[in-house]
């Protein structure tokens, strides 16, 4: 099958695309500079443009472009590069999609579990409706964006990925140094719900609403049973051989992390209904089956 994916150099696109060249499919990789090679497609998505040519005879598409959500301070420029990244670029190419003589069999959405916002100790499946705050907001409008493709027939789903177990990114990328060192503890009370989901299951998951007809609108992509800051920093203890009593205090990371703060400290407990309705396996169910596969 031949499937794009825009945002294909970040933790999850680059994964996804290795996973789907060893299985034989064809890639087209959608970047914002001119295209180098003869796997690359142009697109500017803060201008609505999107190359044509690199979505023909796609039997799906998968979005996954977006500034990092803790990559900077949250001042109120970057607060809009991360909607603008998310939305912009999701409207540009269902609105491509939809002008397609022959459009892909699917879109694939990369939505998140911020979507439910703080959820406490109550857990949320697919059905839940959406949270308050500013992440919340973003994947409202970041889904909403992807109309156009569902207008015109398209299956459309949003995949909303937890946190990602990974060692060359995301949270666990920042962790694992830490904890390695002996330095890793907590945040805050550590009583917050964590949904988390090992690289590999992500990818494997994204693969599998691909393939799977039944599977439209929102999908949650994390692993069965979420844990608290408290659990996920034992496991990371016991599986990488160092103490965690470091515990870093909930005003600590206000001061250093401003408004982002409210989001690390918040509490998602959001569980895989429709994957797992839907048939799908897990590799990595356990946290400590995600750190080690991380590692």
């Amino acid at each position: 099958m031949r499937i794009a994916v825009p945002g294909s150099t970040g933790l999850i696109g680059s994964a996804l695309v290795r996973s789907l060249r060893e299985d034989g499919h064809e890639v087209v990789r959608f970047v914002r500079r001119e295209p180098a090679a003869a796997d690359e497609a142009r697109w500017d998505p803060a201008r609505g443009h999107v190359d044509p040519a690199g979505l023909a005879g796609c039997g799906a598409v998968v979005g996954l472009a977006g500034a990092g959500v803790g990559d900077h301070r949250w001042t109120a420029a970057y607060k809009k590069e991360i909607r603008d990244s998310r939305v912009l670029g999701t409207a540009a190419l269902a609105r491509a999609v939809a002008a397609l003589d022959d459009p892909p069999g699917v879109f694939v959405v990369g939505s998140a579990v911020g979507y439910y916002g703080d959820t406490g100790d109550r857990v949320v499946d697919e059905g839940a409706p959406a949270g308050t705050g500013f992440l919340p907001s973003v994947c409202v409008e970041w889904e909403a964006a992807a109309e156009p493709a569902r207008t015109a027939g398209v299956r459309t789903a949003f995949a909303r990925t937890g946190l990602v177990v990974a060692g060359e990114g995301g949270a666990w990328g920042r962790m694992f140094p830490l904890f390695k060192a002996g330095l890793g503890g907590r945040l805050g009370d550590g009583r917050q719900y964590w949904s988390y989901i090992s690289l590999r299951d992500e990818v494997a998951a994204l693969r599998h609403v691909i393939d799977t007809p039944s599977l439209e609108g929102p999908v949650n992509l994390t692993a069965p049973e979420p844990l608290t800051n408290r659990e996920v920093t034992a496991a990371m203890a016991r599986v990488l051989h160092r103490p965690a009593v470091l515990p870093v205090p909930a005003v600590a990371l206000r001061v250093a992390l401003g408004e982002f703060s409210s989001d690390v400290l918040g509490s998602q407990r959001a569980r895989p209904k429709r994957l797992l309705e839907s048939g799908f396996e897990f590799r990595d169910p356990g946290i400590e089956d995600a750190i080690r596969a991380a590692l």
